[in-house]
């Protein structure tokens, strides 16, 4: 399971004034035009949930699920919407070995829900999506970044709270360029996961001018001498580690045979998709200065607090400051178009967060659109845009760097959109 950051956009409103004469009116920001659709909601916003509450990625599935309670606890004190409080369902997803996802979300459906917020994996994102079309249904996902899920999805049914995995690659070759980097050598697995990563990498790269030195793939039955091999040989000034947690021993023994070689430290770095803790299976050492990203955003200390208000057992926070600017970012598209159906909130989902006036919460935002015509709502993860295709494009990654003890520590964050 993948694993956490975001800027705010400001919006300058300026009087000038010539002389003694009356001010100029203060300019608005003009709203983005929306295809109308007719309303199909009943007047009541309900949200329901898909979070794994069981399998093998059951310990993120209580955050999540408190988050949700959270923001729906902000959203109705602060006077609901469309006049009334927002209805909440939540059911279990389980992971994507099992069967629940299809009787939970036709469940939800049974039960009139306009809005699912989840899953918290990709597969089970491409699983529910022509569901979710079938029944008018959106779907919002807080963890859902495989950049395979946009091809499953038509317009208008599935967005997410958090940047795509291949957007880590522009992120990480325009740090490596603004650096000073002019080489670098990519190992990434074959799979589709892969290969988008490499696409979006190449694609970079030639934006930014350095030169592509090498592309590997890792497999369980690569020869990793022979990789690191081939990797060293060019001498790039950086490696690209952009392989799964499903190789997680050929990454260790990949990492291992790079050091061996000399290429190690800042010269490395690892993706959302293998970093993790690797104290226990590489020498103390060995990764020291090495980088890495990561999407998402860590919770902080109040919003730790107020979850274990809600599930005072929760001990992982995953995924919990997007899962809260979900419900958030839905609740205040249904008020853009007066309407809580499925089909108007994706309608609106996207001028959410334009370049309108800044707002940090549900309240704020619904006082702002009192006099102002759009807004731009940067929540618990940060600011975020997201465009008509329902992906974040412009945001933050968080930025690790690898300690003696071969642990990664957040150190900052990288912008996912050139600036």
């Amino acid at each position: 399971m993948p694993r956490l950051a975001l800027i705010a956009l400001g919006v300058a409103l300026t009087v000038v004034l010539a002389g003694c004469a009356a001010p100029r009116p203060l300019p608005t920001p003009t709203p983005t035009p929306t295809e109308s659709v007719g309303p199909t909601g009943d007047g009541v916003l309900r949200i329901g949930t898909l979070f794994p509450m069981s399998g093998d990625v059951a310990g993120i599935g209580p955050a999540m699920v408190a988050a949700v309670a959270v923001a729906v606890r902000d959203i109705n004190a602060a006077g609901g919407v469309l006049g009334q409080p927002v209805d909440v369902l939540y059911r279990d997803s389980g992971d994507a070995s099992q069967e629940r996802l299809e009787s939970a979300f036709a469940g939800l459906v049974e039960r009139g829900v306009d809005v699912v917020i989840g899953p918290a994996g990709s597969a089970l994102a491409e699983r529910v999506i022509p569901l979710a079309a079938e029944a008018g249904v959106t779907v919002i996902s807080p963890a859902a970044t495989y950049p395979t899920v946009r091809d499953a999805a038509p317009p208008g049914v599935f967005f997410r709270a958090i940047a795509a995995y291949d957007q880590q690659a522009g992120a990480i070759v325009r740090e490596l360029a603004r650096s000073g980097a002019e080489s670098v050598a990519l190992i990434t697995s074959g799979d589709a996961l892969g290969l988008s990563f490499a696409r979006a990498a190449r694609t970079a790269l030639e934006q930014e001018g350095v030169r592509l030195q090498v592309v590997e793939q890792l497999d369980p039955a690569t020869t990793v001498d022979r990789l690191a091999f081939s990797v060293a040989g060019g001498e790039p000034d950086a490696v690209i580690l952009a392989t799964g947690s499903a190789l997680a021993a050929q990454n260790q023994a990949v990492i291992t045979a790079l050091a061996d070689r000399g290429v190690g430290g800042e010269r490395l770095w690892l993706t959302g998709q293998n970093l993790a803790d690797y104290s226990a299976t590489v020498p103390a050492g060995l990764l020291e200065g090495a980088n890495g990203v990561l999407e998402g955003a860590p919770a902080s200390d109040e919003l730790i607090a107020r979850l274990r208000q809600s599930d005072p057992a929760l001990l992982s926070f995953r995924f919990a400051p997007e899962t809260y600017d979900a419900v958030v970012l839905a609740a205040l598209a249904a008020v853009l178009a007066e309407d809580d159906g499925g089909a108007s909130i994706a309608a609106r989902l996207p001028d959410t967060t334009t370049q309108g006036v800044p707002c940090s919460s549900f309240g704020e935002c619904v006082e702002v659109l009192r006099s102002q015509p759009v807004i731009d709502y940067g929540g618990l993860s940060g600011a975020l845009t997201l465009d008509a295709a329902g992906d974040v494009v412009d945001g933050e990654l968080g930025l690790y760097r690898y300690t003696a003890e071969n642990r990664p520590e957040r150190v900052g964050t990288l912008a996912i959109a050139p600036r």
